[in-house]
């Protein structure tokens, strides 16, 4: 039990990566924060993280790139926790389409969510972390490795990257450890109702396929004392699918 006694909010956890990771979380003893964009979906999400062995969990309606959100997020936490101990940043939005097309409000979408809704999380987890803590930034083999019509998203993950090792300096001294994951392809909505895929344009064997569960073991290794001596890194959990020729 490796999280007893401990925090956790995860953001975009009514479903999908984020869902596996609270219901991990709650496994392993801790008390979570199911932040997600609807309440009712996060509420649901809390209770069958409840159910699942957490001691405690409650569903937040949170849009992670809203500043005031995230603020009042947080701020439920501690008025009904009295801490935070972990964040994993998981909320994510993908969309498709060429450069040409892209608008400049598409971009902004994507990045408030994919890096700037990070950026709020750990900016306030870094003033309350007074005791130290973890933070996990869920990321994307987008991010070094992509595919056409996904530009604004992979430039999201890219960033998301760079900001984990940023956070990582200036975390350490207050003992807060920051790491990212870079999931592969996950059996998932987002993946299968990838158009790329849709269409054969990206090719996805299903040996490659992994599942949310894969990631929220990583994720939960990151945010335990067993990664005490891990700070910056990004990890890659693909099936070994960025490793083929």
């Amino acid at each position: 039990m490796r999280f007893t006694n401990k925090v956790a909010i995860v953001t975009g956890a009514a479903g999908g990566i984020g869902l596996a990771t609270a219901r991990r979380f709650g496994a392993e003893g801790a008390k979570v924060v199911v932040a997600d964009l609807h309440a009712e979906k996060a509420q649901a999400a809390a209770k069958s993280v409840k159910q699942a062995g957490a001691p405690d969990a409650v569903g937040i309606a949170c849009d992670v790139g809203k500043e005031s959100d995230v603020q009042n997020c947080v701020e439920q936490t501690t008025d009904r926790f009295g801490r935070i101990d972990v964040v994993v940043n998981n909320a994510g939005l993908m969309i498709f389409a060429p450069i040409e097309q892209l608008t400049s409000e598409q971009w902004l979408n994507v990045l408030s969510v994919d890096l700037l809704g990070a950026f709020y999380f750990t900016r306030e987890a870094f003033r309350r972390m007074t005791g130290g803590g973890a933070i996990v930034n869920v990321s994307s083999i987008h991010a070094v490795e992509t595919s056409p019509s996904v530009a604004a998203y992979a430039a999201a993950k890219a960033a998301l990257v760079s900001l984990t090792r940023s956070a990582a300096l200036e975390g350490k001294p207050k003992k807060i450890r920051v790491n990212a994951v870079l999931p592969g392809a996950i059996d998932t909505p987002m993946l299968w109702n990838n158009p790329n895929v849709k269409a054969g344009l990206e090719k996805i064997q299903r040996t490659d396929v992994g599942k949310p569960e894969d990631i929220a073991a990583t994720i939960a290794y990151l945010a335990s004392d067993d990664a005490a001596f891990v700070q910056g890194a990004s990890v890659v959990v693909d099936g070994g699918r960025l490793d083929k020729l």
